[in-house]
């Protein structure tokens, strides 16, 4: 059977028992009577609903390039399937490298005075995405790493290694081919944390953890800023 479309509110389903469910029952508390041995699931499901944007560094070290860039961030739930609570953050899904810059166009490049132009900056896009399915998921319960105040889940998918990144995104040292899930919340990710820990916690038993990729109709393959680095444009592949 086809799956049905996913659009922004990731409304798959009408059951709110489900972690796909994101109606008025989101907050609803569900707690159910299970054997002591049961082994429950936590889920992460990175949608493709774009809420708002974040501030990142570049760590170029350059005066004339943009020391920081505003990227897009989406919404991100967490649920468990126990009490069904659910959280929602908000998480990058794409990592940004300078590539160029030129020259805005204007009176003075019309002029042929392209150095007294404002300037725009290009930054290529490295990004993860479905390729073929809808939602795309991994279990990634024995990629958890907890290291002083940083929680990561890396793994590999074919050739592509990918990384759930909660702590302080500024300094995390951003590796070259690999693809980054930065979550982002008003306590440097330590909301998050906590809320794993929490769960892992209360579910006793080391949960499974699922990680579902939705795939985006639209994808970047570079962003355009000014000097301050605010987003002029973004270019979709």
């Amino acid at each position: 059977m086809a799956i049905p479309e996913l659009n922004l509110s990731l409304s798959l389903t009408d059951n709110n028992g489900s972690v796909f469910y994101a109606g008025s029952g989101e907050g609803e508390v569900i707690v159910r009577t299970d054997s002591a041995l049961k082994k429950h699931t936590i889920d992460i499901v990175i949608s493709e609903k774009q809420i708002g944007t974040v501030n990142l560094k570049t760590n170029l070290g350059s005066a004339s390039i943009p020391s920081e860039i505003e990227v897009p961030t989406y919404q991100m739930i967490v649920t468990d399937s126990k009490t069904n609570e659910k959280e929602t953050y908000l998480v990058t899904r794409d990592i940004y490298f300078f590539k160029e810059q030129s020259s805005k166009k204007g009176l003075w490049s019309f002029l042929g005075l392209n150095f007294l132009a404002a300037k725009n900056f290009i930054f290529d896009s490295i990004s993860f995405e479905p390729l073929t399915e809808a939602i795309e998921s991994f279990d990634i319960s024995k990629y958890r790493k907890l290291n002083h105040d940083e929680l990561t889940y890396t793994f590999q998918k074919g050739e592509q290694q990918i990384q759930i990144y909660a702590g302080d995104i500024n300094n995390l040292e951003i590796k070259d081919g690999t693809s980054y899930f930065l979550i982002v919340d008003e306590k440097k990710g330590q909301r998050f944390i906590g809320d794993i820990l929490y769960r892992e916690k209360f579910l006793k038993l080391t949960p499974k953890v699922n990680l579902h990729i939705v795939k985006r109709k639209m994808v970047t393959k570079a962003i355009e800023t000014n000097k301050q680095g605010q987003t002029q444009k973004l270019i979709y592949i």
